[in-house]
């Protein structure tokens, strides 16, 4: 499982995914059904996120299954930017889908 917090153009969120990466085909098809094709991800700790989330986290990964890949943690952009210092944020993977 990975972690990551979300830049996209509405808000900062968190997601958690079974994908091996962030820009695997499969997530980036999961997302722009969401309509999220351009997005700057930073991969967070799953343990960070567990801390940082407690039971909250607890619940959302009880219900990830190994078919149902895409999980949003936290879509209170607000919320999410201010849980993790930007010094815990690792290198940023850019993706902008084809227009």
């Amino acid at each position: 499982m990975k972690a990551a917090l979300l830049f996209t153009g509405s808000s900062p969120l968190v997601i958690l995914t079974s994908h091996d990466s962030l820009t695997a085909p499969g997530l980036i098809e999961k997302l722009a059904g969401k309509g999220l094709d351009k997005f700057i991800a930073y991969e967070i700790p799953v343990e960070k996120a567990k801390e940082r989330y407690g039971g909250h986290f607890e619940v959302v990964t009880r219900d990830l299954r190994e078919t149902d890949d895409l999980r949003v943690l936290d879509y209170n952009g607000q919320r999410a930017f201010h849980q993790f210092h930007l010094n815990e944020l690792g290198n940023p993977i850019m993706y902008e889908g084809q227009s």
